[in-house]
């Protein structure tokens, strides 16, 4: 017992060192086993799942196209919404996507902004 305190006390920044390792070992560890690359987030990954579901129903519109969905919200739900479609020009597309974005998402036709993509 005496030869492994004295063991300790003469070689503390050694054992400190190897503490200080096995903990930044397990860090290490511990942040790669989110999985995947925790640096590249994919676009699908940085979206709701309301804006995903949107998405893919208005692309399935007649006229609409390609389509892209914000939705930005609070506690107390939904305050807007705004669609960035290839169809947008024409007043029909446009009427539709109101008409479908208000019903899905329960919000007044007011709070939502349709822009043409390029």
């Amino acid at each position: 017992m005496k030869k492994a305190a004295e063991y300790l006390k003469e070689n503390k920044n050694i054992l400190i060192v190897g503490v200080l390792i096995l903990i930044l070992i397990l860090a290490v560890a511990l942040i790669n086993a989110g999985g995947g690359d925790g640096n590249a987030a994919s676009s699908d990954s940085l979206k709701s799942q309301e804006e995903i579901k949107l998405t893919r129903i208005l692309s399935e519109l007649e006229g609409v196209g390609d389509a892209e969905v914000m939705i930005t919200s609070d506690d107390d739900g939904v305050k807007g919404v705004v669609i960035v479609c290839e169809g947008a020009e024409n007043i029909m597309v446009r009427s539709s996507i109101l008409n479908v974005v208000s019903t899905a998402l329960n919000i007044d036709k007011n709070n939502i902004a349709i822009y043409a993509m390029n």
